[in-house]
């Protein structure tokens, strides 16, 4: 009896069980076919018209080029990289591979495959939710290029619409190109041409069985599938089911089959995704915050810099070879490179780094923009201050051993009342003191204690307001750099230094650095054009003074020796070196009227580099450039006019004794008693007082016991320790 329940109760639930089966699909299909119609319905009356559909630009990528407008440095599209080809370009292996995993009628149907989409209702029904959507290529091509991915049924409709009408206006071979143009293959890698460059270093028409089976395989889950990734055992089984398929379509042939099988490929990523990447990204940034980065990112705009690629390129050789060589001799890992026209300010090179893919440094990271201390490459703009206020090359400073702290005494201990003071007497390169010197041996020599006094006497604003104008905004008056400012302790960058140098070579007139020629929008429009902003900040006889001292090699032999890098024979380039007291950084800034160029080296990490001939260690780098550039440039001269620093002051022109007579032949006085103010170089007073006054006169007193006022000549004495 229960038997014959039990059997009653299962007949009735296989009858309920049917009706619901026959409901569902009555109104499966009923919706089919009422979907259908709106489909054909919106793909005759409302759809855009697809016959200019294969020419239309599939992206809007923002493309930066060279100063020539000729040469790509970089192609920005929303984080997109994309090489369009057409069909032809593209490998028939890759095509047939294609259609076999994604849609083996392709060139049967019409645009959709009712049974495709029928099964994939029914998938979607037992899941309750979207997870199939039976496209055909011409659906994808539609949803990557005019829909989004978001999974409905009116965008659905409007999918089978669209992709019907496209193929019934385009030829399937077109639709198989744009497909291939626009499919991902992973990350930021979109378009066949560009996976093919990217995973084997070939272009997409070279592509051999093997390598497009394995192309094919990406698009339907990249990150997945990636060859980098940790699912290799799953690209390989779905190269497997595509070369099966290809073989059951008969795309391939049983040997090609057989070849395939047991063929490895050779994955080639390529990281060329961009030339002169710290310079690009520099350009990218100015374009985001002026433009906005939806424009950038898919603007369509055209950027033509001021970079020289001819330049860049050997510039990026050189700095690689010679940071890797200074990394083996120096333990300085890493170099930056900077090359700016000084009549424009336009940048013309610039190498962030040793190499911008090297992950130990990091190379990414731009040393050129960095804020890093110039040691003695900042004092030649303390002397155009210096010159502004009336000081001239002839006007002689003590180089002696001498306390700039007036709460410390001369034997460098604090006073009493200053009993925790940190007194500060600095020492030249060598440890030596020469006595009294010009400003030019001083400058030319680069000796420390003179460039201290300097800038006393100048005025650490004076000196801060000039490198301003020189457009080194990184040092401000609220900066507490005190007296050491003159040796680097202030922080600036390469590539304002560089141009602050760059003002020197074109006769005191400063040009904003810049990097844009011109930036155009997708209708052609200009944006921007370069324009000059010049203006003149230093006058012309300050500027000859500078140049003519740092472009006079014997004046720098003393301290370089009679020959080196920083000297050139067929004609005038002005230079200077200069590195950190704790051996940090080394800098080597030089130019000519037509082209100013700085270097750093050192470490990203701040760690100190070896102090043997640090002074140096830049200097071959920015040596070995400037013989390119000089190679293929004219050759200028700094220009010498007639016009003088020369006063009426006897203490600025160089007289370091006073009140001399008969009974007094040792009068050796620092130039702060023979003048009236340091806002005022007019003759002295009887009245003047300065509080260094008689920590300076003190080293010379020491000095002068037996030493006769005036000396022959300021600059002879050898150095005394």
């Amino acid at each position: 009896m229960r038997e014959k329940n039990s059997k009653k109760r299962k007949s009735k639930w296989r009858v309920l069980f049917c009706i619901l089966k026959n409901f569902i699909l009555f109104f499966l299909t009923l919706g089919f076919i009422l979907a259908t119609i709106l489909t054909i319905y919106i793909s005759q009356i409302t759809l855009p018209d697809f016959s200019n559909f294969s020419e239309r630009a599939i992206n809007n990528s923002t493309q930066i080029y060279d100063r020539t407008g000729k040469i790509l440095l970089y192609d920005i599209h929303t984080n997109v990289k994309r090489i369009q080809v057409t069909g032809e370009k593209i490998s028939k292996y890759l095509k047939n591979a294609t259609i076999a995993i994604e849609d083996k009628d392709f060139y049967q149907h019409k645009g959709i495959k009712p049974d495709s989409i029928i099964r994939a209702m029914l998938a979607n029904l037992r899941a309750g939710k979207f997870i199939q959507g039976g496209s055909t290529i011409d659906q994808q091509v539609i949803k990557n290029a005019l829909l989004t991915s978001q999974k409905n049924i009116l965008r659905k409709v409007t999918e089978w619409a669209m992709a019907i009408k496209l193929d019934a206006q385009v030829s399937k071979d077109d639709i198989l190109t744009i497909y291939l143009n626009e499919v991902p293959y992973g990350g930021n890698i979109y378009g066949i041409q560009m996976a093919a460059k990217y995973f084997f270093n070939k272009d997409a028409a070279d592509l051999n069985l093997n390598e497009s089976v394995y192309l094919a395989a990406l698009p339907n889950a990249p990150s997945y599938y990636s060859p980098y990734g940790n699912h290799i055992e799953a690209l390989e089984n779905r190269k497997k089911i595509i070369l099966q398929k290809m073989l059951a379509q008969k795309l391939i042939t049983e040997i090609e089959y057989a070849e395939a099988k047991k063929t490895t490929v050779i994955w080639q990523q390529n990281n060329e995704n961009g030339k002169a990447l710290h310079f690009v990204f520099m350009v990218k940034d100015y374009l985001e915050q002026k433009y906005g980065k939806a424009i950038v990112d898919s603007g369509g705009l055209k950027i033509i810099t001021t970079l020289n690629y001819d330049w860049q390129s050997q510039a990026e050789e050189i700095v690689k070879k010679q940071a890797l060589e200074n990394d083996k001799k120096h333990h300085a890992t890493n170099a930056s490179l900077v090359a700016i026209d000084p009549k424009t300010g336009q940048i013309l090179t610039m190498v962030g780094s040793r190499d911008y893919f090297d992950t130990e440094i990091p190379g990414k990271f731009n040393i050129a923009t960095a804020l890093r201390q110039p040691g003695s490459a900042i004092k030649p703009i303390v002397y155009a201050a210096a010159f502004l206020k009336g000081y001239n090359p002839n006007t002689v400073l003590f180089d002696l051993e001498t306390e700039f702290n007036t709460a410390c005494d001369a034997q460098h201990n604090p006073l009493p009342q200053y009993f925790d003071a940190k007194c500060y007497h600095p020492k030249n390169y060598d440890n030596l003191f020469r006595g009294p010197v010009n400003l030019r041996t001083a400058l030319g020599q680069s000796l420390n204690i003179p460039a201290v006094k300097l800038l006393y006497l100048t005025g650490i604003n004076n000196a801060i307001a000039t490198a301003q104008d020189l457009g080194i905004t990184s040092l401000n008056p609220y900066g507490n750099y005190g007296l050491s400012l003159v040796l680097g302790s202030g922080e600036v960058s390469l590539l304002q230094l560089t141009n602050a140098y760059a003002t020197f070579a074109n006769n005191g007139t400063f040009n904003p650095s810049t990097f844009i020629l011109s930036v155009t929008d997708k209708d052609g429009r200009k944006l921007e054009n370069y324009n000059s902003n010049a203006r003149q900040v230093l006058s012309e006889n300050v500027t000859e003074a500078i140049n003519d001292i740092l472009a006079d090699y014997s004046v720098k032999i003393p301290s370089y020796g009679i020959t080196g890098p920083l000297q050139f024979s067929d004609r005038q380039v002005a230079v200077k070196t200069g590195t950190t007291n704790d051996f940090r950084d080394a800098w080597t800034i030089g130019y000519t009227p037509n082209i100013a160029v700085g270097v750093w080296v050192g470490n990203n990490d701040n760690t100190p580099i070896n102090k043997k001939l640090s002074s140096l260690v830049a200097a071959p780098l920015w040596r070995v450039f400037m013989n390119v550039v000089n190679a293929s440039s004219s050759i200028e001269y700094f220009s010498n006019s007639s016009s003088t620093l020369i006063t009426n002051n006897p203490a600025i022109n160089g007289i370091y004794c006073q009140n001399l007579n008969d009974q007094d032949q040792h009068n050796f006085s620092t130039i702060l008693s023979q003048i009236i103010s340091k806002e005022n170089l007019n003759p002295a007073q009887n009245n003047f007082s300065d509080p260094m006054s008689n920590l300076w006169q003190k080293s010379i007193n020491l000095w002068a016991k037996d030493k006769i006022c005036p000396l022959t000549n300021p600059n002879s004495f050898s150095g005394m320790r």
